[in-house]
């Protein structure tokens, strides 16, 4: 549903991403998910826009400033490897095993597309450690990395999540970059106030098997307890500011966000 929402995201004369094969790897399920997720929120395909751009630009700045490790975690149908190849530089995928071996099929069918382009790190993050599998893979924890987290925070426990958070901050170069998504605590929590169309979103993904657990209304106090010395975060207004020059009150897609962090206080960087 998420590539199928970004792939219509790239499409046509207004379009705010540029991902040429999520629609391929969503499949008729995929864009059929993503169709019904339009009755309840016609916004969606331009948030999956906003966010893949936003990502995007941010992995792209890191390698304009010399970051050369670039790490997807829980990557899914992400095709970043791809898209945002650069010399010198190397993506890695961490991911379910099955989850990985499903993309891999998938990708296997397309012309083109150059299957070499991510270092694949299948990985149970209830079982495996994430930062001894990424190294046996090839990285260098010495090195500045840009993580990408995107999609995902919201499905784990706040206990998984500030495992992770606090992994990152504390195992790998100081200089890396973490940017990632999450949702309010009202949306993630199913809030008694929630509006009629934002609970059934959330019903569409608990039917598929992904229930939220943990939502954030303020990150700043989790990310200086997990270790953070930079922070900042966008909206979907601000987003859809920014990169379409426009701001609609009626479009109602305000639970979510993004947030760019790192363990270090030298912000040459950014």
């Amino acid at each position: 549903m998420v590539a199928a929402h970004r792939g219509r995201a790239s499409t046509g004369p207004e379009a705010v991403c540029n991902d040429p094969w999520a629609l391929r790897l969503a499949g008729p399920e995929g864009e059929a998910l993503s169709r019904r997720w339009d009755e309840h929120s016609p916004s969606m395909v331009l948030w999956m826009g906003l966010r893949t751009r936003y990502l995007d630009d941010c992995v792209v700045r890191a390698l304009d400033r010399g970051v050369r490790q670039v790490v997807v975690l829980g990557a899914g149908l992400d095709t970043r490897a791809a898209r945002l190849a650069r010399d010198g530089a190397r993506f890695f995928e961490v991911d379910q095993p099955a989850s990985q071996a499903d993309k891999r099929e998938r990708l296997s069918r397309f012309d083109g597309y150059p299957l070499d382009a991510a270092t694949f790190v299948p990985c149970d993050f209830e079982r495996d450690d994430f930062v001894r599998l990424l190294e046996e893979a090839g990285l260098d924890r010495r090195a500045p990395t840009c993580f990408v987290w995107e999609g995902v925070i919201y499905y784990l426990t706040e206990e998984a999540t500030r495992s992770t958070l606090g992994r990152l901050a504390s195992e790998f170069d100081p200089r890396s970059l973490l940017v990632f998504d999450y949702l309010n605590t009202r949306m993630a929590k199913a809030s008694p106030r929630l509006r009629e169309e934002d609970r059934a979103m959330k019903g569409i993904i608990e039917e598929l098997g992904e229930p939220m657990q943990f939502g954030i209304d303020d990150p700043t106090p989790l990310m200086l307890e997990c270790g953070y010395r930079f922070l900042r975060t966008v909206s979907f207004d601000e987003l859809a500011l920014q990169y379409t020059g426009t701001y609609a009150r009626e479009r109602f897609f305000r639970f979510q966000a993004v947030a760019l962090a790192s363990a270090s206080e030298e912000l040459t960087l950014w």
